[in-house]
Order: C-alpha cells, then sequence, then structure tokens
C-alpha cells in the first residue's frame, strides 16, 4: 500500500513538474462550446426546478456538480470531455446557486450581483498574490486548478444573477439582456485585437460576460410568450443545446484543437509579469 501511495505521489509531482496543463487553449471551439454551455446550464436548471421538486433538483444539481468535478481533477490532464462536462455541471448547479439567494431566500438580484461580485474579487486577489498569475496558460497544479473552478463558478452564479437583473428587474425582457452583454463582450474582444489589451485581463471580462450572453438567450429561446419568450420550453432547448455541445467536444476531442503546448517556467513567469 505505501509503494501504491508513493508512486502515484511521484507521478502526480512529475506531472506537475512536466507542466502538464489542465484547460484548454483558448480557440474559437473554447468560446464556442463556453457560449453553448452557459445557455444549457440556463435552460436546464430551470427544466429540472420546474419538472422536479425545487429541493430535489438542487441537490441532483449539486451531485452532479460534484462527480464532474471529482472527474476534472482525477484525469490530472486537459480531457476535452471531463473538462466541459465540468463546466455543463457548475453551469447548472450555479445557475440553481443563483436563483436560490434570490427565488428561496429572497435576496434581490441587485444584491445577488454585489455578493457575487466580492466573491470573485476576492478569489481573484488572493489567486494572484498565492501564484503569482491569473493566466489560464498556467494551470498545471492542483491548487492553481482549485482557484481555476472557483473563479468559473463565481462567473457563472454572476452570470446568472446579472443577466436576470437586467431582464427582470430592469424589465429590459431577455432578448435585449442578450444584446446588452453581446456588447459588453465585444469590448474586450476588440480592446485585445485592435488595441493590445493585456491578454488576462481581456480573456476574464470576455469569459465572465459570456456567461449572461447564453444565459438570457436560452431563457428568451425557452420561456413562455406571456415572459418575454419564444415559448419552445426549457427541455426542448436544453436538447438541442446538449447535441451541439457533444458534436464540438467531439470534434476537439478527436482533432485535439484545444490541447495547449506545454509551457516552460521562464513562459508563464514573462506572461505574468
Amino acid at each position: 500500500m505505501a509503494n501504491g501511495i508513493t508512486w502515484e505521489s511521484n507521478w502526480i509531482t512529475s506531472a506537475t513538474q512536466q507542466g502538464l496543463l489542465r484547460v484548454p487553449a483558448i480557440t474559437a471551439t473554447f468560446w464556442i462550446i463556453k457560449a453553448l454551455s452557459t445557455a444549457l446550464g440556463e435552460s436546464t436548471s430551470d427544466y429540472l426546478v420546474h419538472a422536479l421538486n425545487p429541493p430535489i433538483a438542487v441537490l441532483l444539481g449539486f451531485i452532479l456538480f460534484a462527480v464532474a468535478l471529482a472527474m476534472q481533477f482525477w484525469m490530472r490532464r486537459y480531457w476535452a470531455p471531463t473538462y466541459w462536462f465540468a463546466v455543463v455541471a457548475v453551469g447548472v448547479f450555479g445557475t440553481m446557486a443563483a436563483d436560490v439567494m434570490h427565488v428561496g431566500l429572497g435576496v434581490p438580484y441587485v444584491v445577488s450581483v454585489l455578493l457575487c461580485s466580492i466573491a470573485m474579487a476576492v478569489i481573484f486577489v488572493t489567486w494572484q498574490r498565492t501564484e503569482g498569475t491569473l493566466s489560464i496558460h498556467s494551470i498545471d497544479t492542483t491548487r492553481r486548478e482549485l482557484f481555476y473552478w472557483a473563479t468559473v463558478i463565481a462567473t457563472f452564479a454572476l452570470g446568472t444573477a446579472a443577466g436576470d437583473l437586467v431582464a427582470i428587474t430592469f424589465n429590459l425582457g431577455y432578448l435585449a439582456a442578450a444584446a446588452l452583454f453581446a456588447v459588453v463582450l465585444a469590448v474586450p474582444t476588440i480592446g485585445y485585437w485592435k488595441f493590445h489589451w493585456n491578454p488576462i485581463l481581456a480573456f476574464w471580462i470576455a469569459y465572465i460576460a459570456t456567461r449572461p450572453v447564453g444565459a438570457s438567450f436560452a431563457d428568451w429561446m425557452g420561456k413562455s410568450a406571456s415572459d418575454g419568450g419564444l415559448g419552445w420550453g426549457a427541455g426542448h432547448v436544453s436538447i438541442v443545446l446538449a447535441l451541439l455541445i457533444l458534436l464540438t467536444v467531439g470534434f476537439v476531442t478527436v482533432t485535439r484543437a484545444e490541447v495547449q503546448k506545454t509551457e516552460t517556467p521562464s513562459t508563464r513567469t514573462a506572461e505574468s509579469a
């Protein structure tokens, strides 16, 4: 037994030293699947809490979330199916968590947005001070991956609350909310492309903004006409989105299009400077 533990410890240490990155490269397919997964998280959460008893739905969402993250951490390196399964599970549970704050606890959306923003800021500051960088290209240890997934969870909860704040509290409707956040998403995209913004800053702003864009579009497609939607139903929307994600993840798995090249420590240091 001791030899087995020693072997596993040595393997993990070796993996860390070799810089086996645990998240995908930032490609066009990354943003496509990210947008689809945010929409799927919203529609699936809506479907489950209406099809099942809400506490049971939240429990199932948490179990899905826990299993998906356990699989992702067990892999020790990036593999598209487990990574994107984790993202989808975070999307479902993150949406439920934000909705529980508003529906279950009666917390106004503006307060939810504020609380989620503070939580995300604390994670970013702690991550930066601990690791010296917030780069997605440096996620090659368990601790860095923990910071990464904590941030992802916070962005999903924040995006859900922000989307509902604009669509419901500000009474703009789901389509207008999606359009508004699409404009917000375009800002870091253009800033990085045309004005050479810091890539880490541009990435995280875009990552945060992608959530309310996808969630608002999902609500617009799934909600009834009386609620400002197209009335397609959350279940039908979830099925279509899940199929699109499966096809795209299958493509990147076969082509290995999202596998990052291993970086050297000097590369990471230069990027974080």
